[in-house]
């Protein structure tokens, strides 16, 4: 057995547990310094929208040959500034022998010239470069739609989740994760300069269904857990919930790098070998998102829940009920004495059954031995029959006894 399968067993038994929950603030600390990292990158340089986005003209110069693709940026720089000198440029290589140009919205004149000044130079055919112009509407669609899909995905996520888990601050925290997902990722493009495109949109809004998955395996768990706490009384439940966390990280992290390795492969082919485009966009989005969705579910999901729920009257009387109990369990090892006490019993009425007023064993219990038919020594008369279980603990825990209608 490998030392991680052996870490997850430990984990899931609890004969190690790594104390999560109660380290929130620190997570949330974390968590604020990644959010502050995108915000450097989206007000400090902003995010790079394609062609698609900003509109524009471009062109494509297709078999290029190797030795021609020698210092390509400059030479078509000094090309493209003649018909666009105002515009900004971005000249990219695709693959081995295609050079993409994509820069302002040209005349059809000036894409004309720029066509065959670039056939010219790189010693191609004018048919092998294309020229293509894209409208800024496109785009704006695009958005508007993306948008709109994003807050119905929200509100129906919102919807499930409560009546799923029977309580909204489930639903709270899962969108604080989905929320925390998305804008870091946006954050990192802008900072790292990967251009946006559809195809970035759509990988925005697929780590959202990934991020929601991980984080509602976490959540059932906790359920889970958290009910058995409530009806055993022995985790408060903030450990219930910790517990849940440590039981589901192995699985978690499996999870993630086993779909974090297929996208690892394509975006290192797609960057190496094919170039930019739509492959290689949809990548990023999805690298990034599953890295960070996964920490969101492990460190900011359930912390953030149990720190919600954590104030609610219920979850406050466990809780103290719990310390209780523990704390007379550990007065019971202080003294040496190893009886569990029953866990249907509150107030501390489990201490001593059967004793009787004064601390006198009461005639006929079963500590006797067996029920006296006479005078007994040392132990006084007995009725000479056995008392009922509720007798031998004392009148005050005698059940009531129901009045018969007249």
């Amino acid at each position: 057995m490998s030392r991680f399968s052996r870490l997850g067993n430990d984990l899931y038994s609890g004969a190690r547990s790594y104390n999560i929950v109660g380290r929130r603030l620190f997570w949330y600390l974390l968590s604020g310094i990644l959010i502050a990292v995108s915000l450097v990158g989206l007000f400090g340089r902003g995010l790079n929208f394609g062609i698609e986005f900003s509109g524009g003209s471009e062109l494509r110069v297709s078999q290029v040959s190797a030795q021609q693709m020698e210092d390509y940026e400059q030479r078509t720089d000094a090309i493209i500034e003649q018909v666009a000198p105002e515009g900004t440029t971005t000249i990219t290589q695709i693959g081995d022998s295609t050079i993409r140009v994509q820069t302002g919205e040209l005349e059809s004149s000036d894409a004309e010239a720029a066509r065959g000044d670039l056939a010219e130079e790189f010693g191609v055919d004018v048919a092998d470069v294309t020229s293509s112009f894209v409208g800024p509407s496109w785009g704006e669609t695009v958005t508007n739609r993306a948008i709109i899909a994003l807050a119905v995905f929200l509100a129906l996520v919102t919807v499930v989740l409560t009546f799923y888990f029977h309580t909204w601050k489930m639903a709270v925290a899962a969108l604080v994760a989905l929320i925390h997902d998305v804008f870091f990722t946006i954050g990192i493009y802008a900072l790292i300069g990967i251009e946006v495109s559809p195809a970035s949109v759509i990988g925005f809004l697929t780590i959202l269904g990934y991020s929601i998955y991980d984080t509602i395996v976490v959540f059932d768990k906790v359920r889970e857990n958290t009910e058995h706490a409530f009806d055993t009384k022995r985790q408060t439940f903030g450990e219930a919930a910790n517990q849940a966390v440590n039981q589901t990280l192995v699985r978690s992290i499996n999870t993630s790098v086993v779909a974090l390795l297929p996208v690892a492969v394509i975006l290192a082919v797609g960057v190496t070998l094919i170039g930019p485009g739509t492959l290689v966009d949809l990548a990023w989005a999805l690298f990034i998102g599953i890295a960070v969705g996964t920490f969101s579910s492990i460190f900011i999901a359930t912390p953030l829940l149990v720190h919600l729920r954590e104030g609610e009257l219920t979850i406050r009387r466990h809780d103290a009920q719990v310390l209780k109990r523990r704390a007379r369990h550990e007065a019971r090892a202080a003294r040496g004495d190893d009886a569990e006490p029953e866990d249907g019993l509150e107030g501390g009425e489990d201490d001593l059954v059967g004793a009787g007023v004064g601390g006198q064993e009461p005639s006929g219990s079963r500590s006797s031995g067996t029920a006296a038919t006479g005078g007994g020594s040392g132990g006084g008369q007995t009725s000479g029959r056995q008392l009922h279980p509720y007798a031998q603990r004392g009148p005050r825990n005698q059940p009531k006894r129901k009045r018969r209608n007249r």
